[in-house]
This record gives C-alpha cells, sequence and structure tokens, in this order.
C-alpha cells in the first residue's frame, strides 16, 4: 500500500491509495466522518479494475486533515482490536496468537 498527495491546503487534503478498494475506503470514510472537524470525506475509483481509489478530506479549519486522517486510522485500529477481542472470546481462543 502506498498512500500519494495529490493536493493539500489548511483544510483540505486530496490523497491516492495505491493497492487499495471499497473495503479500507469504506472504513475510512465512515472513521473520518466521526471526527466533527472532519465537513466532507469522499473517495472515487474511477474504474475498479485499473485504478486507485482518490481521496477527498476537508476539515472546517479547527484541526488539519492529516492529523484527523491519522485520527481516523487510529480508530479503525481500535476497532479492530475490539472486534478480534470479541471473535477470541466467542469461539474461546484467547490464547491463539498469530
Amino acid at each position: 500500500m502506498e498512500v500519494v498527495v495529490r493536493s493539500r491546503d489548511d483544510r483540505t487534503l486530496v490523497f491516492e491509495v495505491k493497492g487499495e478498494g471499497h473495503t479500507l475506503c469504506n472504513a475510512l470514510r465512515e472513521a473520518l466522518l466521526m471526527d466533527r472537524s472532519v465537513v466532507f470525506a469522499a473517495y472515487r475509483i474511477d474504474h475498479p479494475l485499473i485504478s486507485n481509489p482518490v481521496f477527498t478530506v476537508r476539515t472546517d479549519g479547527s484541526k488539519r486533515p492529516e492529523e484527523a486522517l491519522v485520527e481516523a486510522a487510529d480508530r479503525i485500529i481500535a476497532f479492530t482490536r475490539e472486534f478480534e477481542g470479541a471473535v477470541r472470546r466467542a469461539f474461546n481462543v484467547e490464547g491463539l496468537r498469530h
């Protein structure tokens, strides 16, 4: 995975996520929209077979979009860890490690 910045200013960040698709981008969009400072978060994939997602994040100016992006990634990580714990408890596999 590679993130390439296409444009940025104090309130807006446009970046490409190479090698990813809807799975990561939907989770990221949802996590970004949990942030009250984020006024817009969306992505587009021009062609599903030959295009990488291009994401746009816009904030109200109370924080930089890069900060909102890092915080959204942290929320995704926390959710994933919570889900892992729930699965381990549900299937009684506490001792297993990857």
